[in-house]
């Protein structure tokens, strides 16, 4: 798995491995502490009715983790970068609704966080295409 491990495949190696681990949040941590360290108010984090939605999209979001292990595992580093990059959709739509329903400072940090990430996949820098 790491006979091709380059130090360029390190920002999105710690990415897949976040996002998997913080995907389980729900299950390990629970529904309410899950909402809340996303950056929703406690009024949406004890609604039960969001309780369902955090479980079914942190689950999402650990099969992205897992296919990004995947792809590197399997030396498909072009895939990652194209995965990489399509995650600065998530940045805005995080951002967005951070911002409209949570806490602004959660917003900022999503997008500040996953930003760099998406254009380091769009510039092809964990293939060293262009870079």
């Amino acid at each position: 798995m790491f006979e091709h491990f380059a130090y360029r495949h390190l920002p999105p190696l710690l990415l897949a491995a976040v996002i998997t681990v913080g995907g389980a949040r729900p299950y390990t941590h629970g529904c309410e502490h899950a909402l809340l360290e996303f950056g929703f108010p406690k009024a949406i984090a004890v609604n039960k009715a969001a309780w369902p939605v955090i479980k079914t999209g942190s689950a999402r979001v650990t099969t992205i983790g897992l296919a990004l292990l995947g792809m590197y595992a399997g030396g498909h580093l072009q895939a990652m970068d194209i995965l990489l990059a399509a995650l600065g959709w998530t940045a805005v739509i995080d951002g967005i609704v951070c911002a409209k329903e949570g806490s602004p400072g959660s917003a900022r940090f999503r997008v500040l966080a996953t930003v760099p990430v998406a254009v380091w996949g769009a510039l092809g820098m964990t293939t060293g295409k262009f870079f």
